[in-house]
């Protein structure tokens, strides 16, 4: 197996030129990305697409079609707009959550105005304060409670 000759050029079964332009992003060692990249634009119009890009955004574009190639492969009808589709309506249920979850908030914080959290101190972290304001709380319960203090 000669190492310089790229996945592509390997795959079309010809000689790899020095300027080959599917060389740097399609190498020997990964001939899947290209086979299936060939199955569906054709090795033609990736050379075009590539050639169209700026040098400097060659590489995001290869991984691009790549992505692009590999998603219509294993969903020949919607390809990446059906993932895009599944994580958006994803994020809309989970904003649906949040909101959900804020609104029983509100009512809980309302039910029970005792419990609302007092302003911070300046100087220190939030997390830290409510977390040491809540031991101090359970240890003034715990005295209260035993008598013993």
């Amino acid at each position: 197996m000669d190492p310089t000759i790229c996945a592509a050029c390997k795959y079309l079964r010809r000689k790899c030129p020095q300027d080959c332009i599917l060389a740097p992003y399609f190498p020997s060692s990964n001939p899947q990305r290209f086979a299936c990249v060939h199955k569906i634009f054709g090795a033609s119009n990736v050379t075009k697409m590539l050639q169209q890009v700026p040098g400097h955004l060659r590489a995001e574009a290869a991984e691009c079609i790549s992505y692009e190639a590999t998603a219509r492969v294993q969903d020949p009808v919607y390809g990446c707009v059906g993932i895009i589709t599944q994580l958006q309506q994803q994020i809309t249920q989970i904003h649906s959550e949040i909101m959900k979850i804020k609104g029983e908030m509100v009512a809980h914080r309302s039910a029970h105005p005792q419990h609302l959290p007092s302003p911070q101190p300046q100087g220190e972290p939030s997390w830290f304060s409510s977390t040491h304001r809540q031991e101090q709380d359970n240890f003034q319960s715990d005295k209260h409670l035993s008598g013993n203090f």
